[in-house]
């Protein structure tokens, strides 16, 4: 019932800028948290930014100054934006938000289909 849906991705050249964005739709009781995640080719999923229900933010080392992650209770909705970006960050990125449904249970993460990034050098 609840789905998870990113755009945004795309081909950028090193030290470029991409924003991507994540919505989130259905029947929704409650948000814990909405994150970002990345996967590179040969390498395993890795989180690259949280943002709590309570506004809370954490980024990893690898990212941190670089990239900032937004959300919108009301609207469903959690931004990336990514800054100064670099070869390393190539990786398809997906929006995962932890969240209760109106039917009920304990707190699950839905994940996105992902998008790509591509920075080239």
């Amino acid at each position: 019932q609840v789905q998870v849906v990113e755009s945004g991705g795309g081909l950028v050249q090193a030290g470029g800028s991409l924003t991507l964005s994540c919505a989130v739709s259905g029947n929704i009781f409650a948000f814990n948290a909405m994150e970002w995640h990345r996967q590179a080719p040969g390498k395993q999923r890795e989180l690259v930014a949280t943002i709590t229900s309570g506004g809370s933010t954490n980024y990893a080392d690898s990212v941190k100054g670089r990239f900032t992650i937004s959300g919108d209770n009301a609207k469903s909705m959690v931004n990336l934006q990514m800054k100064n970006l670099k070869p390393e960050d190539t990786a398809v990125y997906y929006c995962a938000a932890l969240l209760v449904s109106n039917s009920g249970g304990l707190p699950r993460n839905y994940w996105g289909q992902g998008t790509q990034v591509t920075v080239s050098s």
